[in-house]
């Protein structure tokens, strides 16, 4: 066979495959192009608003982290105030105590009034109530009397802690608290003995020798 006919040959089976392919509906062969789909109106919508937006987010940004620093510093203050005010000593006649120390003793009418409702919750046989009676009303008259001094964020420990009160009277006030505090955290009720112990306590706080100038224990 002539090369001119083995070249007729090959080139009539080539064609015959591109007609087969072309005619292979499971091919595809013209493709369109891609087109980005386009965004929802309200999302361009809300793009734009951000984009006029900036400057102002920006500044409120920064705001917000002023604003934390802010707080943070104000904590912090407060917080050497309150280390300083507790563990720094009080001089007598100074702002805290003012001219007598004895001007946070409890009045001898409120204080007899105060045993009183006392023994009778104690004579129903209801000690714990009748020590926490002791306790509160006692921070309640010195919050009265010094609210500078006794804050609500105060426990009774820091109360019992505090400068303003003389060491008598601070010993006699921290021996209440750890009655109330073994009977409400320790899971043992308070009986006769743990009430009458807060009872002489009591006595010895509200007395004029614990409030004496230069009074101890």
């Amino acid at each position: 066979m002539a090369t001119s006919e083995r070249a007729s040959a090959a080139g009539d089976v080539v064609a015959q495959a591109h007609a087969k392919l072309l005619a292979d509906s499971s091919l595809q062969f013209h493709l369109t192009p891609f087109v980005a789909p386009r965004p929802p109106s309200w999302l361009t919508a809300l793009l734009k608003a951000l984009q006029t937006l900036g400057p102002v987010l920006r500044i409120l940004f920064w705001l917000a982290v002023a604003a934390v620093v802010l707080a943070i510093v104000v904590w912090a203050v407060r917080a050497a105030l309150r280390y300083r005010r507790r563990y720094t000593p009080t001089r007598i006649g100074g702002p805290l105590l003012g001219p007598d120390p004895a001007s946070l003793r409890p009045a001898a009418q409120r204080a007899q009034a105060l045993l009183e409702e006392a023994d009778r919750l104690a004579a129903e046989q209801r000690f714990e109530e009748a020590a926490h009676v002791l306790l509160f009303r006692t921070i309640a008259d010195l919050e009265s009397r010094r609210p500078k001094a006794v804050r609500p964020a105060l426990t009774s420990r820091d109360i019992a802690a505090l400068p303003e009160i003389p060491p008598r009277a601070k010993n006699a006030f921290a021996a209440i608290v750890a009655e109330v505090e073994r009977s409400f955290f320790g899971g043992r009720p308070l009986d006769a003995g743990g009430f009458a112990a807060c009872r002489s306590a009591y006595t010895t706080f509200v007395s004029a020798e614990s409030w004496a100038v230069g009074a101890r224990t």
